[in-house]
């Protein structure tokens, strides 16, 4: 709303898709230089810090030493502000070169698959409202205009462009998914994740029923506590599977119809 009130009805789109100016004016009251932008950074700090659970705008308002009702003032409703937030976060993720004729697509591809991680993991509240907005504000839709320029030079079929795309973002996503779940968890036991992890594997050999049933997992995660840190095989492995699914985009583009 910039400056009025809080949306109470209709069905729900896009802040992007309101019609609303980029940024909202300040007012020239006693808030002194509060603004959108200090407002949605803000906002990423408590993200960040204490989880979407416990974010509220009355929260915002005291980090911020203002009133509820002036934060209203710029964004119609939390939802807004959480769109506005995750639109902001994308604008950590770098770009390629679109213009070089000569950069390989898979370096580029494989360039912007580690930056969505790098992103979503340095801010573990954004996979669950990645699901739940349009994402299309500028800084999205940017990374997404990318990643579709990119995918375009590996030779895709145009009909396959979207599945493609699907194969490596997808995977990513879930693979943060997974990873921020693990951080929460070690969080909430009040360990390390290597110490977390050590305990686990611990234990699932001390099971002598364990070991002899699931034979092949006892031997697999016995090896892992050669391969150091939680964050080292992470690393391995996210790697390892992204060449993967970019090796099998090139030999599903070039398979027959």
């Amino acid at each position: 709303m910039a400056g009025g009130g809080r949306q109470t009805s209709g069905p729900r789109t896009s802040v992007w898709l309101a019609g609303k100016p980029a940024s909202a004016p300040r007012r020239g009251d006693d808030q002194g230089n509060l603004d959108r932008d200090r407002i949605v950074a803000a906002t990423i700090r408590l993200l960040d810090a204490e989880g979407l659970e416990k974010f509220s705008m009355r929260r915002l308002a005291t980090e911020l030493g203002v009133t509820a009702m002036s934060v209203y003032w710029y964004v119609d409703n939390k939802d807004d502000l959480l769109e506005y937030a995750l639109d902001e976060i994308c604008g950590e993720m770098a770009l390629p070169d679109l213009s070089d004729e000569g950069a390989d697509w898979r370096d580029q591809l494989r360039g912007l698959a580690e930056d969505y991680r790098r992103t979503l993991a340095a801010h573990p509240w954004s996979p669950r409202l990645l699901g739940r907005y349009l994402n299309l504000g500028p800084r999205s839709m940017a990374f997404s205009n990318a990643t579709l320029a990119v995918m375009r030079r590996s030779g895709i079929p145009q009909d396959r462009l979207t599945g493609a795309l699907g194969a490596v973002f997808q995977f990513v996503y879930g693979f943060c998914t997974i990873e921020n779940l693990y951080k929460e968890r070690c969080r909430a036991a009040g360990v390390s994740e290597d110490e977390y992890f050590r305990e686990v594997i611990g234990i699932v050999h001390d099971t002598p029923e364990w070991t002899e049933t699931y034979r092949e997992a006892a031997e697999l995660t016995a090896d892992w506590g050669n391969q150091g840190s939680v964050s080292e095989m992470r690393h391995r492995d996210f790697a390892y599977a992204l060449d993967t699914v970019i090796a099998g985009i090139e030999v599903m583009r070039d398979r027959p119809n």
